[in-house]
């Protein structure tokens, strides 16, 4: 699996996305959010069509202009081909107004070359990468298939990893980082 210090693989892949002129297919590349030198947030589900998938989906939509202030663009990806996406865009009320982007990774290349396709399943895992503005990952996780992730974990960790300093367990913008703390700095 791709890890901490390990540059984002180069892609081209379709997504479905919303625009002006309503939901449409396109292409995105892995330098989507560098080109403007911004971070990604890249997350993977598992599968279309599916209980857990888009309850993450809806929460990393639902708080996209929190990442947007934190000049971090959020993409969602599966397994699943974009002409699923667009169904499933279609059939869930919650998916039909999305601002982030759902990628579609259909040959699965991608997810394989990340390290987290399931080889039993062929689907990803649920994975979130963040990713600096120079494509280099700054931070993994990966849960079960059952289990759901904390986007607001995903969006302290960001937070973190922009402060640059060293930041205790559980810290939060506001509070003081341990290294203020050891410079005898107070907030």
């Amino acid at each position: 699996m791709l890890s901490i210090g390990d540059k984002l693989p180069d892609f081209i892949k379709k997504a479905v996305v919303t625009t002006p002129d309503g939901i449409q297919i396109t292409d995105i590349k892995q330098s989507y959010a560098s080109d403007s030198n911004k971070w990604t947030v890249l997350f993977w589900w598992p599968k279309d069509f599916t209980f857990v998938c888009p309850t993450e989906i809806i929460e990393f939509d639902g708080k996209s202009t929190e990442f947007e202030d934190r000049n971090a663009v959020v993409i969602g990806a599966s397994t699943d081909t974009e002409y699923v996406h667009l169904a499933w865009r279609q059939q869930h009320p919650g998916l039909a107004d999305l601002r982030i982007p759902m990628l579609a990774d259909t040959s699965k290349s991608l997810a394989a070359e990340m390290g987290i396709l399931d080889e039993e399943e062929r689907v990803a895992y649920r994975a979130t990468f963040i990713i600096d503005p120079k494509g280099i990952i700054q931070w993994v996780a990966v849960y079960p298939m059952n289990v759901g992730r904390n986007v607001d974990e995903v969006i302290r960790v960001l937070d973190a990893l922009q402060n640059g300093e060293l930041t205790a367990c559980g810290w939060t913008p506001a509070q003081a980082t341990l290294t203020t703390q050891m410079k005898g700095e107070h907030v």
